[in-house]
């Protein structure tokens, strides 16, 4: 009898376990062999945006970026809809041909540094807010690096990218952003061979010395051509007859 009871009690506290770790699977949304430092490796930045009818920027948030460093940085966008008085007004700037423009943080793409950005100022860009109308909200968002990982530039283009005058509905197409995003880096251009170039300055010279007829200056290769040249004019001008010579009379 005491077997079978301290034996149902291990089957109550194993279906307990089984039970606790599922709601911790679920509470934190990581499977339990996953590293924490899948997590933690990132950081956000803000992506804000600005539309104005009177053309002077006043910036709103759009989302936040999601940047993941190491030896090849990745990016990802979690974006904010649009709201009823956004689309209205989008709409608005786009008629008069105004601007639309997007802003993100001077940052490093660095873990360690990702404060930095609050004293760095901002990277700014834009397109016309008709293109942005007409692309239904699809965007190309790149931010550009330099070597270190700092970030020095964003661009941002729509697809299409021209105005047309093509007429859009406001609940269907300019609610939820489209947007493409990505991470431009500088690519390292090779550098000159100067082995190779050194080698063969050392094996033309090697020839050179081999061979000391290559050496001889341009008189000393063709001076049987100068001499004779010189003959020749010598003969033609003695065979000239001399000028203001008298006429023979008859």
């Amino acid at each position: 009898m005491a077997r079978l009871l301290a034996f149902k009690a291990v089957i109550i506290i194993n279906v307990l376990f089984s039970v606790c770790t599922d709601l911790a699977y679920c509470n934190n949304g990581r499977r339990g062999g996953d590293p924490l430092e899948t997590e933690m490796s990132g950081f956000s930045v803000p992506l804000e945006h600005s539309f104005e009818l009177d053309d002077v920027a006043k910036f709103q948030s759009r989302g936040s970026l999601l940047l993941k460093t190491g030896r090849e940085p990745s990016v990802s966008l979690a974006q904010n809809q649009l709201s009823e008085d956004d689309r209205a007004k989008l709409k608005e700037v786009a008629a008069v041909d105004g601007l639309y423009r997007i802003r993100v943080p001077r940052v490093f793409l660095q873990a360690d540094r990702q404060t930095e950005w609050q004293m760095e100022g901002y990277l700014t860009a834009f397109v016309r807010a008709c293109a942005m109308v007409e692309s239904h909200l699809s965007d190309v968002i790149t931010l550009h690096t330099d070597v270190s990982g700092y970030l020095i530039g964003v661009s941002i283009v729509t697809l299409p990218g021209a105005c047309r005058g093509t007429e859009v509905e406001d609940e269907v197409d300019l609610e939820v952003f489209n947007t493409t995003l990505s991470i431009m880096a500088p690519v390292n251009a090779p550098g000159p061979e100067t082995a190779l170039f050194l080698e063969r300055m050392e094996q033309e010279s090697e020839k050179k010395g081999k061979n000391p007829q290559e050496q001889k200056s341009f008189f000393a290769k063709y001076w049987y051509l100068i001499l004779g040249g010189a003959i020749f004019l010598m003969l033609t001008n003695s065979a000239q007859p001399p000028a203001g010579g008298g006429r023979e009379q008859s």
